[in-house]
């Protein structure tokens, strides 16, 4: 590729609505035009990217036996309806209807559509398994788009759904696509780590997240240095940080918040958060509509995880309660509230620590007032138990093997085991060897295609600009010679090296724009790409070219009938 017959528009400034660096670079670059609130186009030199991306991708996802199809962008609405989607999804679902006031959707995923397809295709036991995957275009209309390519509302995504005859299959289905993705993201050159997650509004049982790290990634990654553990904020499992409950030691007493915070001086960890949580129930048949408070407990300098609180049997669908609904149960504001002496009775949850607390701190449900010397089992019944909080550095691991460490992630690949979450929805069967009918089972498994740009971007970058990952790299090699246009011997040496790379498949590009070194140099840099040869008079008086690698401070001089061997063993 010549660059006076490619299109190359860096900015020296990044729009102002550009917010992460990310956003800033891949504009400057002319990676990326905004067309309007999270769409953007893919100019030339961002859409190689993508291609090159898309290559791996394909490449693995066949090496591993899937088999590619491609599904529509538009999806009738019937089929989000048979499995309860249509509503549920919420605002994020682009809902259309055509000329004929028919309800469609612009898809955000396929599973209904790939399912539709299995409950006709796959009646057979004989069929199994099979995984179809697609690249497509995707639109989820985000409330606040921002950071460009990382949450835009059209996107490209791969997506890929197995199909097997019972619950092992799935298990190993799904593990080789985790073997898939872990290949692929290797191949991106990107340092990166599987977590086990939340399945979310997907559906289903077991999940793993795949995350680039980055200081901007808008997940929190909770890991074990020293072992394989790592999970995302939400999903990650904590051990009680007191193993065991003492006796108590102090009797209980009513005291002012005064003296709590002047003469006992009581560290947060012996004291407890009170956090009041509200479950309405619908009328029903057998029953009239109905609602429950719950008081869920934690350590005072701990957080609760809503995700893991809303898996507490009978939470589901939780939400905070009013200030009204406070006064009603505990007769005071928020700040002094505790399991002791409420006014209406509540369901009292506590954290794996706090469950194992001796002679602890909690609001006495009067202003200014708390109790302290309260104990399990003495002062108050024994509460449902459950792992609510988040995790903080220092945790123990679960699996024995170390202490937690958290640091920030950008997801940009998920695996699910959705079970018969969608085959029971919409029936979704294959005949057994007896002929008897059995519901598909069921894995999901997406790759944010253009969203890896801007990851890969955050954990790649200087001040200069971009620094690619030679394999994703719009060019793998780019020439600047110095006065192309008026150096015969700097024009013949130039077109000699650009045709040999060519020759050995080396993705190259030769600036033959005229542009001055600063600026050349300046455009390439910012770019990204990750080798540069100059071509010049000077150096081609000795028998030497010039190479300089995106992440060296000093360039080094080859000779000239080395240089190829050079770039080669660079790129190997």
């Amino acid at each position: 590729m010549r660059a006076s017959h490619f299109f190359i528009s860096t900015l020296k400034e990044a729009p102002s609505d550009a917010e992460i660096i990310s956003h800033k670079l891949m504009m400057r670059a002319g990676m990326i035009k905004r067309l309007g609130s999270g769409i953007y186009t893919y100019m030339p030199i961002g859409l190689r990217v993508i291609r090159k991306i898309e290559s791996i991708v394909r490449e693995e996802m066949n090496r591993s036996g899937a088999i590619e199809l491609l599904m529509p962008v538009v999806q009738p609405a019937e089929l989000w309806q048979e499995t309860g989607r249509w509503h549920k999804y919420g605002a994020e679902l682009m809902r259309v209807k055509d000329r004929h006031g028919r309800d469609f959707l612009i898809q955000p995923t396929s599973e209904e559509v790939v399912t539709d397809i299995a409950r006709t295709e796959l009646r057979s036991y004989r069929k199994l398994p099979v995984n179809f995957y697609h690249i497509q275009t995707k639109f989820r209309d985000e409330r606040r788009p921002r950071f460009g390519l990382m949450r835009g509302r059209e996107f490209t995504m791969k997506d890929a759904y197995s199909f097997d005859r019972d619950l092992d299959g799935l298990k190993q289905s799904y593990q080789v696509m985790y073997d898939a993705y872990v290949r692929i993201f290797n191949r991106f050159g990107l340092q990166f780590r599987a977590v086990a997650a939340d399945n979310g509004a997907i559906g289903g049982t077991g999940s793993h997240e795949f995350h680039v790290f980055a200081a901007t990634g808008e997940d929190a990654i909770v890991y074990c240095p020293t072992s394989e553990y790592a999970a995302n904020m939400e999903a990650a499992e904590l051990l009680p940080l007191n193993p065991t409950r003492a006796a108590p030691g102090e009797a209980l007493a009513k005291t002012s918040g005064r003296a709590v915070a002047e003469l006992l001086q009581l560290p947060l960890a012996r004291t407890i958060k009170s956090i009041v949580l509200t479950v309405e129930k619908e009328a029903t048949e057998k029953a009239v509509a109905s609602k429950e408070v719950w008081l869920l407990m934690l350590r005072g300098d701990h957080e609760l995880n809503e995700i893991k609180a809303n898996k507490v049997p009978g939470l589901a669908g939780y939400r905070f309660a009013s200030e009204q609904e406070i006064i009603e149960y505990f007769g005071t504001l928020p700040g002094y509230l505790g399991p002791l002496n409420t006014r209406k009775p509540v369901k009292v949850v506590a954290d794996l620590t706090v469950a194992n607390m001796h002679d602890f701190v909690t609001g006495a449900n009067e202003k200014d007032f708390y109790y302290t010397g309260v104990n399990w089992g003495r002062d108050l019944p024994e509460p449902l138990v459950f792992d609510i909080r988040n995790a903080v550095e220092g945790d123990q691991s679960p699996d024995g093997k170390g202490v937690l460490a958290i640091l920030r992630g950008i997801e940009v690949g998920h695996v699910f085991q959705l079970g018969t979450a969608y085959s029971e929805a919409m029936k979704a069967i294959y005949l057994d060897e007896n002929g008897k009918p059995q519901l598909l089972q069921m894995g999901c498994y997406g790759i944010g295609i253009t969203r890896i740009l801007g990851a890969a971007v955050e954990q790649n970058f200087d001040d200069k600009g971009i620094i690619w990952p030679t394999v994703i790299a719009p060019f793998e090699v780019v020439l600047c010679p110095m006065d192309y246009d008026r150096s015969e011997a700097v024009k013949a040496e130039t077109d000699t090296l650009y045709k040999a790379l060519q020759a050995a498949g080396i993705d190259v590009i030769l600036d033959d724009r005229g542009e001055r070194p600063g600026a050349m140099f300046a455009d390439w840099e910012l770019i990204g790409v990750p080798h540069r040869v100059v071509i010049g008079d000077r150096g081609l008086k000795d028998g030497q070219l010039e190479y300089q690698g995106r992440r060296d401070t000093a360039a080094t001089t080859v000779p000239l009938a080395e240089m190829m061997a050079f770039i080669k063993a660079r790129l190997t």
